[in-house]
């Protein structure tokens, strides 16, 4: 295998990074302490056509392939880890479903703004019954013959980019049968449609988030995305993606543990030298620097897998998996080795450890990665 990136992608990786520290860096600690989305922000990363990446150019996408999207992804996590999953959740949950089975005239009035970062789309699956066991879902969606549209009942929580300024519309999926899942689109500030008040979060503190309410929510028929009854594939493949997004995140997020680990460890003084000359502290650093190798080797393999066209369930599964949980172990020692300063909410490896926690059970719980990988190894686990 090559582990070497493209000069394209080296160079890329800069542009992204250098954006990172120079119009994230600055603000991320004022973001995360008032909870702030950062609109202008989001909107910057557009016209850098960081939504874009992973789509044709026909309607406005850079034609990338997906581990340049992960690069991307893992550059902002370094910085700020709310920029990232907005990113993420923008092209992976919102973007995406449109890509994937949207008519032409779904893609040119949603899939081509959100490219352009001109406009957000969520995606509506989780619910308070309905986490991990996406296929309870209770939403459900009649169809009025005579009206030709979807009556739409029930309620989405933990959605990111739902409430935002910019958020165009919600894909959700309903119960369109007894026994079918449908995809639907709901456009933002239809009459039925209520977001509640953004959640107060543990951490991703400028991320959108918001629980979902539909009353008697009516959309035309066209805003069926897909087929009918496919709707169960339909976010099967999109978390499958967006899994590996996910754990290029963590990777990026782990990143910025260890960078700021070492340099604290080179500087902090104690008992007449620098810290980083206890074994103590070094291996601390040492174990991070090889669980990193370890997750970014598993999510370029599962990017590689993808554009390749190849199955990828196994692939992301083990990434998000690892990943997320090196991640979390990360921000922990991080803290450990800044001490009472880690611990501080003005410390970057602060906020880092309160936004680590959700990579463990997002798009899929650590247990569920289990789940997955145990069937796979064709044990009868339940």
């Amino acid at each position: 295998m090559d582990h070497d990136l493209s000069s394209e992608q080296e160079q890329f990786r800069k542009v992204v990074r250098d954006f990172a520290e120079g119009e994230i860096a600055p603000y991320a600690e004022q973001w995360d302490r008032e909870h702030t989305f950062p609109v202008d922000t989001v909107r910057k990363m557009g016209k850098l056509g960081l939504f874009g990446l992973c789509f044709p150019p026909e309607y406005g996408g850079t034609g990338a392939d997906y581990l340049t999207y992960c690069i991307a992804i893992e550059e902002l996590a370094r910085i700020d880890s709310s920029m990232a999953i907005t990113l993420e959740a923008g092209v992976s949950l919102g973007a995406a479903p449109f890509h994937y089975a949207g008519t032409e005239a779904q893609k040119h009035e949603y899939l081509v703004p959100m490219i352009a970062g001109e406009v957000l789309g969520a995606f509506g699956l989780t619910e308070a019954e309905a986490g991990s066991d996406a296929g309870a879902t209770r939403t459900r969606a009649q169809f009025d013959d005579d009206a030709r549209e979807w009556v739409i009942d029930g309620q989405k929580t933990f959605i990111t980019n739902s409430g935002t300024p910019i958020t165009k519309c919600v894909t959700i999926t309903a119960r369109t049968g007894a026994e079918e899942i449908s995809n639907i689109i709901v456009d933002s500030g239809t009459p039925g449609f209520e977001v509640l008040p953004p959640y107060r979060k543990m951490g991703w503190h400028a991320s959108d988030t918001h629980e979902l309410s539909f009353s008697g929510c009516r959309v035309p028929e066209e805003h069926l995305l897909g087929e009918r009854g496919a709707g169960f594939s339909g976010f099967l493949r999109i978390l499958d993606d967006g899994r590996i997004a996910i754990a290029a995140l963590a990777v990026g997020l782990a990143q910025a543990c260890l960078d700021a680990s070492v340099e604290h460890a080179k500087t902090r003084q104690a008992f007449g030298g620098p810290i980083g000359r206890y074994q103590s502290i070094a291996f601390k650093c040492a174990d991070m620097a090889l669980a990193i190798e370890n997750a970014r080797n598993l999510v370029y393999k599962a990017a590689w897998l993808r554009d390749q066209g190849r199955p990828i369930r196994r692939a992301a599964a083990m990434a998000k998996l690892y990943s997320s949980e090196i991640a979390v172990s990360a921000t922990r020692d991080a803290v450990q080795i800044f001490g009472g300063y880690g611990y501080m909410d003005d410390s970057p490896v602060s906020r880092f450890y309160r936004d680590a926690k959700i990579l463990e059970i997002g798009e899929g719980t650590s247990e569920i990665q289990r789940v997955v990988l145990s069937r796979d190894l064709g044990l009868p686990v339940e």
